[in-house]
């Protein structure tokens, strides 16, 4: 099944064209990098999709619907930056993705701060910046989504932790979603992806496909291609 659909996107801020004429598919059941220098696009992309933003041309569809109220329900949206307020604590944020999402399953969001060693009732401000990064992965991972978008979801925290919030990835969606995960840290990411996109400056497709035969093919690791792919110049 089609989850997500972007056909001929453009957005613009202004004069600069950040996406242009951008097309993608994405199907059920894939882990998909979305890969490229900063300023190539890719926040940008995930809140078209979000319904934060809208394109100045083209279409985005979830699961064969338009963007709207009716596929927020089905996105779960982890932004590179947290809107909490610091004050809020982990146990107040439960209770309030408990009573906003239907498809939110508070017991397994209260299993992984368990395994993460996180208490309830601390708040965010007393967090340190990888915990809070962790605490945001496990509200968004936690609902029944059938989109997952994760914006830089390993950029602060450490590799240990980078080991967790990957299985947590893995291990917390469904079989008839997706994730659409914007990193800079590929070599760490890579292992868990089915499929990527190199997005160049413009809103380009520069390189994709299928992650395991593309290293098969190239005889090198996406973050190698990467690097020669964007080397300076290049793009």
């Amino acid at each position: 099944m089609t989850i997500l659909e972007a056909k001929n996107v453009c957005k613009a801020y202004g004069t600069k064209k950040v996406l242009n004429d951008f097309s993608l598919t994405l199907e059920s059941g894939r882990i998909v990098g979305l890969l490229g220098p900063n300023g190539c696009g890719k926040t940008t992309f995930l809140k078209l999709v979000s319904g934060l933003l809208v394109p100045n041309a083209g279409e985005i569809a979830v699961c064969g619907t338009p963007v709207s109220e009716q596929t927020n329900r089905w996105v779960s949206y982890l932004p590179e930056r947290s809107y909490f307020t610091a004050g809020m604590r982990v146990r107040q944020l439960l209770d309030y993705f408990s009573d906003f999402y239907e498809d939110f399953d508070r017991q397994k969001a209260e299993q992984m701060l368990l395994d993460l060693q996180i208490d309830r009732d601390m708040p965010l401000k007393s967090l340190s910046k990888g915990n809070k990064e962790k605490v945001q992965l496990v509200l968004v991972m936690a609902r029944r989504a059938r989109l997952y978008l994760l914006d830089e979801p390993i950029g602060g925290v450490d590799p240990a932790g980078r080991d967790y919030i990957l299985k947590t990835i893995v291990g917390n969606y469904a079989e008839d979603a997706t994730v659409l995960i914007t990193t800079h840290l590929i070599h760490d990411i890579e292992p868990v992806l089915d499929e990527f996109i190199f997005l160049g400056f413009g809103g380009q497709i520069v390189m994709g496909g299928n992650a395991d035969q593309t290293r098969e093919y190239y005889g090198r690791s996406l973050d190698q291609l990467f690097r020669e792919v964007f080397q300076c110049g290049n793009y």
